[in-house]
């Protein structure tokens, strides 16, 4: 007869919600409702401040040493918390090498190394969220790849099959996310004299506004959604939108597949692995392609359906049962490996 699986505990070390920002707490706060029951029992730290200036990150990473457990996760977009953790109990999951395409010189290496290297060695776990990534951050940091596991973000329970007639004569497109890698001035050049509504999720800049304005796009812009409301925007759009210029991974394909929308998206970073053959990939640099992209969708019916059909069978990679499960394999992964550890210790103190 087995014994009874022993029950782990781990926090969660989450950062400070952000406005319009939302994926990181979406995916972890599903996994913690999964585990449930499972002998994996997760609690909850959030930042007291967001991750800006130098002492407030001192601070919460000070902190965070108070809310360990048997396992302590850093779960992404603020790594600076594990600079005081155990090393030997914590996880660290590292979305995406971005910042490190938007800083030179001396600022780089100081963020790199703050960032990056610290964090990579206070950890005996990394977890990221696509091969691009794990390939990016080996050629950064240096780190071990048998380290580093591969744990793609899940589709929520809500994005599921939803038909709905294509809008051909004026198409709704549906844009998640407004920060500079979105690719937002370009996306309005390809859509420049299209009859089309673009619904933008996020608060746009400036100058994403001035691109939107001189192409003439009728935009609708949204933020502040709950979870429900982003579900909603999937459902009313006619084509999705993703052709970033940098993604770790790109959560809004999928979630576009799951429910039945074509997909417009980059063949660069992580969306191709993302999207398999169940997209229109482009070059996210040129406009032409990307505008063509999407007539195609538009008015080719049998290209449009081929694609929907295909990203229904995509999306099924990324359910959330199997995705929560790997985290606790690992969670208890790393109990008995630290159990071991104390074992050989206390042996060879006798």
């Amino acid at each position: 007869m087995n014994a009874p699986m022993r029950e782990v505990a781990v926090t969660h070390l989450q950062r400070r919600p952000i406005p319009g920002f939302h994926s990181v707490e979406r995916l972890f706060e599903d996994v913690r409702l999964e585990l449930r029951g499972s002998g994996i029992s997760i609690r909850t730290r959030i930042n007291q401040f967001t991750s800006n200036g130098f002492l407030p990150r001192l601070r919460d990473a000070w902190a965070a040493r108070r809310a360990q457990s048997q396992v302590n996760h850093v779960t992404g977009d603020v790594h600076y918390l594990t600079w005081w953790l155990d090393r030997r109990r914590t996880v660290l999951t590292v979305l995406d090498c971005v910042g490190l395409t938007r800083t030179r010189g001396w600022r780089r290496a100081l963020f790199k190394y703050l960032w990056y290297t610290i964090p990579v060695k206070r950890s005996r776990y990394i977890t990221v969220i696509s091969e691009f990534t794990r390939a990016e951050l080996v050629r950064e940091t240096g780190c071990d790849p048998e380290k580093i596991l591969i744990i793609h973000p899940h589709l929520s329970e809500e994005f599921i099959r939803i038909d709905k007639p294509f809008n051909q004569v004026r198409p709704r497109i549906l844009q998640v996310g407004t920060t500079p890698n979105k690719n937002i001035e370009r996306l309005a050049e390809a859509l420049s004299g299209m009859q089309v509504d673009l619904v933008i999720i996020g608060n746009l800049s400036w100058e994403q506004r001035a691109a939107l304005d001189r192409a003439g796009v009728n935009v609708i812009e949204k933020s502040g959604l709950s979870r429900e409301q982003i579900v909603e925007e999937y459902i009313g759009a006619d084509i999705v939108a993703f052709v970033s210029t940098y993604e770790g991974f790109g959560l809004p394909i999928i979630e576009a597949q799951a429910i039945g929308r074509p997909v417009v998206t980059s063949n660069c970073c992580s969306m191709p692995e993302v999207a398999a053959d169940a997209a229109s990939i482009v070059n996210p640099i040129d406009v032409g392609q990307i505008r063509a992209a999407f007539e195609r969708l538009i008015l080719d019916r049998r290209h449009r359906e081929s694609m929907i059909a295909r990203g229904f069978k995509n999306a099924e990679r990324f359910r959330l049962n199997a995705i929560a499960q790997q985290y606790a394999e690992l969670y208890r992964r790393v109990v008995a490996q630290n159990d071991v550890t104390h074992n050989e210790k206390c042996q060879s103190a006798h």
